[in-house]
């Protein structure tokens, strides 16, 4: 009688094996959560679009992170958004805006038992919505808004943050950002590229999360979701220019990219599973149609497993109960 004389089921056939043997593993400290502060409330409030993820008030976010520390998670990022808003987005460079204020009280609660990183872009806090200062006919002005980038960063590093993210994908925005970090003295401040950020239709939750003024779109300055080549050209831009890691965003729709850009640089590389992909998944499973949690941990892993070394999701902190509990 003929038999299978290899059998790989072998190491399937037991959680303990399978735990042995497993080749990717999600650890919480490499699991960043993005939080949003808005000014003026007193009591935090749900975000409809984003099931469990809130708008803080100062205080909550202050509790928020520091539940986020006892539960193992690596890095906290921080998202503003302001009660007003200007043409220039003042509010974001404003060292008593609530960008600002919030990464003060984040690091007075947590010190450096995480990392807190702040995102350094103008969207949240112009009236037009837009990354970037608007020349008079309306077009993104690449080169003033560096200018205003180089501010922001400064104010948020003179605010206590151990990594920015510029996001608003501006050329030359990451040697922009350095250069001034070092001459305003913090040499030290990380800086957390957004290298690939493509024009996705997977933000629209994370837009009402900010309450976002934009009115038509990204796609003159985040990129064409039909293009690899062109990310790691901007990857090698960013490297060249000082980042000390990459991110590519969003993720799962993106996990060639995120492969290609691990096998180009040997900076970390982050991954942010943006606000589409979570709230895909929840309202899957408030619809009873699949097994929430085990496709929150099968979707990290697959960033994880596509070679991201962080990566930024909104489950970090439930997440990160799961797998200590698994491994």
């Amino acid at each position: 009688m003929s038999y299978p004389e290899i059998r790989p089921r072998r190491l399937r056939r037991t959680p303990a094996i399978r735990r042995l043997v497993s080749e990717t593993r999600v650890d919480p400290a490499e699991l960043v959560v993005p939080m949003f502060v808005k000014e003026g409330l007193t009591e935090p409030r749900a975000i409809g679009s984003l099931p469990g993820v809130l708008q803080h008030s100062r205080d909550s976010l202050r509790k928020a992170a520091a539940e986020a520390v006892q539960a193992g998670v690596g890095g906290i990022m921080l998202f503003g958004v302001p009660e007003r808003r200007d043409p220039t987005g003042s509010g974001g460079i404003d060292p008593n805006g609530i960008l600002n204020v919030a990464i003060r009280d984040v690091v007075a609660e947590v010190g450096d038992d995480t990392v807190v990183m702040s995102d350094l872009c103008l969207d949240e806090f112009t009236s037009h919505g837009h990354c970037g200062l608007l020349t008079p006919d309306g077009e993104v002005d690449n080169d003033s808004t560096l200018a205003a980038y180089a501010e922001m960063a400064v104010a948020q590093a003179a605010a206590g943050v151990g990594m920015v993210g510029p996001s608003g994908m501006m050329d030359g925005q990451v040697g922009v950002v350095r250069r001034a970090l070092d001459a305003a003295g913090h040499q030290d401040v990380a800086v957390l590229a957004y290298a690939v950020k493509y024009a996705s239709a997977f933000y629209g939750p994370f837009r009402e999360a900010v309450e976002s003024a934009l009115e038509g779109d990204r796609r003159t300055y985040q990129q064409d979701p039909a293009n690899l080549r062109e990310s790691l050209r901007e990857v090698a831009l960013d490297v060249a220019e000082g980042a000390d890691l990459v991110m590519v965003k969003p993720a799962l729709p993106y996990l060639d990219v995120v492969s290609a850009v691990r096998a180009a640089v040997d900076v970390p590389v982050a991954a942010y599973q943006v606000s589409g992909e979570y709230a895909m998944v929840e309202a899957a499973a408030a619809n009873g149609w699949i097994d929430r949690e085990r496709v929150m941990l099968e979707t990290l892993t697959s960033i994880k497993r596509a070679g991201a070394q962080v990566i930024l999701t909104y489950w970090a902190v439930e997440a990160a109960g799961l797998l200590r509990q698994r491994y």
